[in-house]
Order: structure tokens, then C-alpha cells, then sequence
């Protein structure tokens, strides 16, 4: 079979309302199409990102019928499934020869159900996705074996086969940079308006994969099969650097699952500090609130070298339900890590989960009055959504919580299932008191709209609007 060129996809789609007008780039088919380019350099590759593009469906069709492409590949999150299946549906639709790939945790989880629903999906890469796809392409052109491909789930002779997992990848320092130069054209348009403004280019680099801790709502850990790998110091200050001077970036989000200060922080401080261009980049992460409450002095030390922005897990006040969610934090550790934070003027951004099984009316109010307390300068709500993959997950099918199985609803605000005392309507009225309790303050949004913070100003600009809570109000 002849395997010439390969057209990645970033589909159409709806981004999360909560965090406002951005344009993210597609990070994770910039990671496989490097992987490509450097394993496999005779193959032509192309990104279509629909999105910075401002492709419709039909868009799309015309694309792929243009490209001709011998594979098209897509990924996405759970509330993005049925979008990357209409990706694959029309790329058969063009021409019923091309071979479509999807991956990404939804579909590394829902293989077999996902074969059977959409029949137009060839091949699932479960898991990492690197060397699987390189190998994959490999045994296609060389006409060899599917079958001894890890990583894999297909259909043959009516039959669904997954291929045993593959190993991870042990030193991510060897994977080349994200081939932003395939997206060259659209480098300009992706920004992040709340965090940064409209006009700041906005890029995203992979610091490390996994996560050692055993959240029951997280589907990264198991991905990434409860192992945490890091790339250099070196390496990550190169990539950014690479970023920055090569292709203009201002505002960069690490994307690791967690940042793990005592690890890599002072190695990370010590290679970007000599660095010119960390004066001129801010850069945000998400952090666990016991590991800033662990690290005043290195979270003191980012916050020298551009980062002005953390996103902490918080979760939520009750210890019960912070053990349920496996969290392994303390109630205290919230204040602690926001006290930490304000003290060296970053960003303080919580994240609550609302709707865990014993939850109330009573427990939502309490952690309302909790995450005011706090005093962070945002926070975001969310209703705590059974990811399929996850321990909740399980837990939910197993006990026929799951009320709402359309993928399209998994974006955290619409409420899925129901608690032991409480609706899904209940949830989603809870769900809007909090935005309400939070932003709909006046005197609070002023103090907000008029800080002397920029980002701070920005923020409640946004979330301060009729338009966030007007949305969130529509949903009950």
C-alpha cells in the first residue's frame, strides 16, 4: 500500500465558555507530526486546524478531496468524540481508501465502543502515540502484520483487536520540538484573551507526562499508567526559548498535569534565569496546593522567571470528599498555597468540584463560603464529570448513576448525573449560585474590573459579564 501523505485535524468544534474568547494551538498533532517528520521524512505531512482557519465542515470535505492524503488523523477529549468522528466520517465520505487514525485518552479508553459506534474510525492508537502511529505506518506501506503493532485497536474480519499496550517512551528529551512550522501561518491568531490579551501569541509546550498521584475523576494518571516523566530542564528552557525567539510567544501554558516544584523547580529556575527571553514571556501552569504550600522559596523563584499565572486544584472542603477523590491534600493547604501565591503577586486561579454523591445543598454552600474565603483572584466551578476511564467512571457505571451519556455534555458544566440528594437540574441551579456567589457581586466585580493586576482586570472583565453567567443560568 502506498502511505504518502498524512492529513492531521483539528476539527470545528465549541470551546469552554467559562475561560472566554482563546484560540489554543492543536499541541498534541504538532507533538505526532514532529514524531513523523523525523522517523519518517519522505512522507508529506499537513495540519488542518479548522479552528485558527475558520473551516466548516464542508471546508474540511474540500481540504482533505483537495490533499488527497493516504491518512487522516485526529484527536480529541471526551466532549469532543463526536467532532473527530465526523472528521473520519468525512474523510471516507471523500474517498472510502483513506485510512483514518484516532487516539487521545477518550478513544485510548472507549476502543472497543468506539470502533463499534463509528465504524468509519480504521485504527485506534491507545496510549502514547508516537511510535505506535510511525509503526503503524510502517507496517501499512511494508504490507506486514497489523497485529504486531502495540498500541493498537482495529477491526478485522468483523472481529475488534486490541494489540497489546506500548511501553512509554523513557526519555522524552528525545522527542523533536512540536512542528509549529506546520502552522506557521496561523501562529498569529492563537492567543488566550482572559490570560493574556487578545493580541499575545499564545503557544503550548509538554513539560512532562503523567501524574503519580491517584485522583478518582482524572483520566491523565491512567493514561500515563500512574508513571511521571519530565524532559531536561535544559530541555524544557530550550523549548521555550524556541518558542519565544523563533516564532514570538508571549503567554505559554506548561501543560504538564502537575508542575512538581521540589523535582524540577530550582534546575528549571537556575536554566531560565540567564535566559533574556523569560523577562519577556509570561507563563502559567497547574499546581497541586500541598506543593506550594511545600515550596514557598521555588515558588518564589518561578515567579522570577516569568510565571505569573498557577492553576491550583482545590477540589473542594470537605475531608471526606477529598478522600474519596484520592487528593491526598489537607483542607488547610488551599490557604496556604493562595496565601503563598498573592504574597509573590502570581495569579491565583482555584478550581472546585461540585456534585460528588453525598453532596447537598448544605456541602455546595459550604464550599462556596469556603472558596470566598480564600480570596483567590478566580475561580472556577465545576460539576464533577464521570470521564470514561477514570475511577468515577467505573464507580458510576457500575452503579447506574449515569443519567447523560452524550459525549458533547462532558465539558464539566453540565451535570451528568445526579447526588443521593440532589437532581441533575439541582446541580446545574447549584453550579450557577456559585458563578453568582462569586462574580455577581457588584462591589467585588468593580474591585475586580479596576485592579491594579492587568491579568486580575482581565479576568473580571470577562467573567464579571452577563454573557458567563447568562449561559450558565440557560442550562438549568
Amino acid at each position: 500500500m502506498t502511505i504518502s501523505k498524512i492529513l492531521f485535524v483539528e476539527p470545528p468544534k465549541d470551546y469552554w465558555f467559562l475561560m472566554g474568547e482563546y484560540l489554543p494551538p492543536p499541541t498534541g498533532l504538532l507533538v505526532l507530526a514532529a514524531y513523523i517528520e523525523k522517523e519518517l521524512p519522505d512522507i508529506e505531512i499537513d495540519i488542518l486546524d479548522c479552528q485558527a482557519e475558520r473551516k466548516d465542515w464542508k471546508d474540511l470535505e474540500t481540504q482533505i478531496a483537495s490533499f488527497s492524503p493516504s491518512i487522516v488523523a485526529t484527536s480529541g477529549f471526551t466532549c469532543n468524540a463526536y467532532v473527530c468522528a465526523r472528521v473520519v466520517e468525512i474523510a471516507k465520505t471523500v474517498n472510502k481508501d483513506i485510512i483514518t487514525v484516532v487516539g487521545g485518552q477518550h478513544f485510548s479508553f472507549t476502543a472497543e465502543k468506539s470502533l463499534m459506534d463509528f465504524p468509519e474510525i480504521d485504527y485506534i492508537i491507545r496510549g502514547e502515540g508516537e511510535i505506535t502511529l510511525v509503526e503503524l505506518i510502517k507496517a501499512l506501506r511494508d504490507h506486514k502484520n497489523i497485529g504486531e503493532v502495540s498500541g493498537l485497536s482495529f477491526k478485522h474480519n468483523g472481529k475488534i483487536i486490541h494489540t497489546p499496550s506500548r511501553p512509554l517512551i523513557e526519555n522524552l528529551d528525545s522527542l523533536p520540538y512540536p512542528a509549529y512550522h506546520l502552522v506557521e501561518k496561523n501562529i498569529k491568531n492563537y492567543h488566550f484573551s482572559m490570560m493574556a490579551g487578545k493580541n499575545a501569541r499564545y503557544l503550548i509546550i509538554e513539560g512532562s507526562r503523567g501524574c503519580t498521584h491517584k485522583c478518582t475523576f482524572c483520566t491523565q494518571w491512567k493514561h500515563w499508567n500512574g508513571v511521571w516523566r519530565t524532559k531536561s530542564a535544559k530541555r524544557i528552557a530550550n523549548e521555550m526559548e524556541y518558542a519565544s525567539s523563533k516564532f514570538g510567544a508571549q503567554f505559554i501554558w506548561l501543560t504538564d498535569d502537575n508542575f512538581e516544584y521540589k523535582k524540577r523547580g530550582k534546575e528549571l529556575w537556575n536554566e531560565l534565569r540567564t535566559r533574556k527571553f523569560s523577562k519577556d514571556i509570561m507563563w502559567f501552569f497547574q499546581a497541586r496546593t500541598d506543593d506550594i504550600a511545600n515550596n514557598e522559596d521555588i515558588v518564589s523563584k518561578m515567579r522570577e522567571v516569568g510565571n505569573k499565572w498557577i492553576l491550583v486544584g482545590v477540589e473542594n472542603n470537605s475531608p471526606g470528599v477529598l478522600n474519596d477523590f484520592k487528593k491526598g491534600v489537607r483542607i488547610n493547604d488551599a490557604a496556604n498555597a493562595i496565601r503563598i501565591l498573592k504574597k509573590n503577586d502570581i495569579f491565583a486561579q482555584g478550581m472546585f468540584v461540585i456534585g460528588s454523591r453525598k453532596d447537598t445543598a448544605e456541602s455546595i454552600e459550604s464550599l462556596r463560603q469556603f472558596s470566598l474565603e480564600l480570596d483567590m483572584d478566580l475561580a472556577i466551578y465545576t460539576i464533577l464529570t464521570p470521564y470514561p476511564g477514570t475511577d468515577i467512571y467505573e464507580n458510576a457505571v457500575r452503579n447506574g448513576w449515569i443519567e447523560d451519556d452524550n459525549y458533547a455534555h462532558y465539558d464539566m458544566v453540565h451535570a451528568i448525573m445526579p447526588t443521593e440528594t440532589l437532581s441533575r437540574r439541582n446541580l446545574q441551579e447549584e453550579l450557577y449560585k456559585c458563578y453568582r456567589a462569586f462574580y455577581g457581586s457588584v462591589p467585588k466585580s468593580i474591585k475586580g474590573i479596576f485592579s491594579k493586576n492587568e491579568i486580575k482586570r482581565r479576568a473580571y472583565r470577562h467573567m464579571a459579564g452577563k454573557f458567563v453567567l447568562k449561559n450558565l443560568r440557560d442550562m438549568i
